[in-house]
């Protein structure tokens, strides 16, 4: 490079072949060192990065530094540019580094140096990772079951920066328009934003975070909108969404409504579930059922709420990692502020910054200092070895200063930290975790959906799976019998001579057995049942099945898929409790 940026001559760079990063033994990874405290974590992280490389491959790999410029220091260096072209191009052409947290100037022309950076690479994504660490501080009674990848789309929504002030010439045109010509009512003097969602920009961003999942063998991919109002922004985000998972990841990924209607609750393993949830309901559940969720991907303004909010659960935005990634390029960063007020003390918790680093070795396939890393924070913390921000709520902490507390994690990834333990204990804890929900979304399909949030659209969200079927000649005693075990209200009936499948209810039983003084092991159930069955497709809407049973005056159905094989039953109870819970749905 010319001007200020020199690459070190003993690395090698990262290089992009097919969108798969390829990457030596030792790359150059670019570092902007940051403003305010950036310099204090900045120092500290590296050498906790260093360290963990070190002890993980026995000196085989090494990270070889280059020094790149934004902030106060480059305005220093670049005749007052915080921004420089150099750096931009650095960051292209390295493909991989992370930056400390940055200062954006006062009227210096950016709205912010990290939109800037965002919008001038096209870093599309910005990835948030949120979980707990043992000994940390948090206001959740159970923390541990916070684990989320945060996808929040970068470039468009109301972020966008399409906005015209009031009483500006530009406003005033626009209103014009849009009341004129599209019929539009709103206030005088309104302020106007447009809220651009694409079905480029949408995809793009799912397509990231599906393959996100597949990779690090998560269970689900929740797409976060608020699609039941701005159905033509939000809205097209979900159905979008929906739509590339089937385009691109048929063999890899099922519905929510499949997980319950095809699989009764069991997800088949290697696949990964897509589902979605409402704005106002995921921040609900992300306090109340965390665990249900994995990989959460969402727009900016959301993303934007949501990160800072969960981050918050697990002990706050000073140990928060995140990314900001493109196909190729991917810029780790500080999710903090500069924090003046602590420049150059050697106090301030490296955290976020630190786990950045962790988020950037995993991304360069370097898992294993990676999880030296996590096992050894953890250690630290749980020990009470903390900064000053976790000593005032840790009762009997040891308050240290920024490389104080590099100095404690360093040396334990030098002691004889047993890693792969530590990867079982927690490869352990996340199958017991999923385990205990496949059992509820088995065993009570509709209360565990109401658990979790998911509001009910289809017959498949509502059945009740795998339905207990018996051979005609079975006799209604047995039937009677099979059907107080099971606990189960019906029973379906095999076809017999006739050909036609059957149900038989206890309604039937009260009014064509009991009453009629006639003895249940001496009447085969083929002879009470109801034919033919009345069926409805797994993808009717409630609305529809609904009215069918009226027109039909039943009280259930059979829900049948598409080879017309029974795989569920629906009843008047199913919608009541559905509508009762979530009103009628869209």
């Amino acid at each position: 490079m010319t001007g200020h940026i020199t690459y070190p001559t003993s690395g090698e760079k990262i290089t992009a072949k097919d969108g798969k990063l390829q990457v030596p033994d030792n790359p150059i990874l670019g570092f902007v060192e940051g403003d305010g405290i950036g310099p204090d974590i900045t120092r500290a992280s590296m050498r906790i990065w260093d360290a963990a490389v070190e002890k993980a491959y026995n000196g085989k790999r090494k990270v070889h530094w280059c020094e790149l410029y934004m902030g106060e220091k480059a305005a220093g260096l670049y005749d007052g540019n915080y921004f420089p072209e150099e750096t931009k191009a650095a960051l292209n052409d390295l493909l991989v580094s992370i930056k400390g947290p940055l200062t954006t100037p006062v009227g210096g022309g950016f709205r912010s140096l990290n939109v800037s950076l965002r919008q001038e690479l096209d870093l599309y994504a910005c990835v948030r990772p949120v979980r707990h660490y043992a000994g940390v501080p948090s206001p959740l009674k159970k923390p541990e079951d916070v684990d989320v990848v945060i996808f929040r789309e970068n470039t468009e929504d109301v972020y966008a920066g399409i906005e015209y002030q009031s009483g500006s010439e530009e406003n005033r045109k626009l209103a014009a328009f849009l009341r004129n010509e599209m019929g539009a009512s709103f206030f005088e003097d309104a302020g106007l934003g447009v809220k651009p969602i694409s079905e480029f920009g949408t995809k793009r961003l799912v397509r990231k975070a599906i393959q996100y999942a597949i990779d690090n063998n998560r269970e689900s991919v929740t797409l976060v909108h608020k699609g039941n109002i701005m159905k033509f922004t939000e809205g097209a985000f979900r159905s979008w969404g929906y739509e590339l998972a089937r385009e691109e990841f048929p063999e890899q990924t099922i519905t929510e409504e499949e997980l319950y209607s095809t699989y009764g609750g069991k997800r088949p393993e290697g696949k990964v579930v897509i589902k979605d949830r409402i704005a106002d309901i995921i921040f609900q559940m992300m306090l109340l059922r965390p665990n249900e969720f994995d990989v959460l991907a969402t727009m900016n303004l959301n993303g934007d709420y949501l990160s800072d909010a969960v981050a918050a659960e697990v002990g706050g935005v000073g140990i928060a990692p995140g990314a900001n990634m493109s196909d190729n390029v991917a810029v780790f960063e500080a999710t903090h502020g500069t924090a003046p007020k602590y420049a150059n003390q050697d106090k301030v918790n490296p955290g976020s910054l630190l786990f950045s680093g962790v988020m950037m070795l995993e991304h360069i396939g370097w898992q294993e200092a990676a999880d030296l890393i996590t096992a050894a924070y953890q250690e630290v913390v749980t020990s009470r070895i903390v900064t000053y921000d976790f000593a005032r709520q840790i009762e009997g902490a040891t308050e240290v200063k920024t490389s104080q507390f590099a100095d404690a994690i360093i040396a334990q990834i030098q002691g004889g930290m047993n890693i792969e333990e530590f990867r079982a204990r927690r490869e352990e804890a996340i199958e017991k975790d999923r385990k205990v929900r496949e059992l509820r979304r088995v065993s009570s399909p509709l209360e565990e959906m109401i658990a979790s949030g998911r509001i009910p659209h289809t017959v498949g969200d509502l059945m009740n799976p795998s339905p207990i079927s018996v051979p005609p000649e079975t006799t209604v005693e047995d039937a009677m019998h099979l059907m107080r075990e099971k606990s189960i209200s019906s029973v379906i009936t095999r076809p017999g001579a006739d050909g036609q499948w059957g149900i038989m209810t206890q309604r039937d039983v009260i009014s064509r057995i009991v009453s009629k003084n006639r003895a249940p092991a001496s009447v085969k159930v083929d002879e009470v049942a109801s034919k033919p069955l009345v069926t409805v497709p797994v993808d009717m809407t409630l609305h529809e099945c609904a009215e069918k049973m009226s027109n039909s005056n039943i009280r259930r159905c059979a829900v049948i898929d598409k080879d017309q094989e029974p795989i569920g039953i629906i009843s008047d109870t199913d919608i009541f409790a559905s509508v009762e819970q979530f009103g009628l749905p869209e």
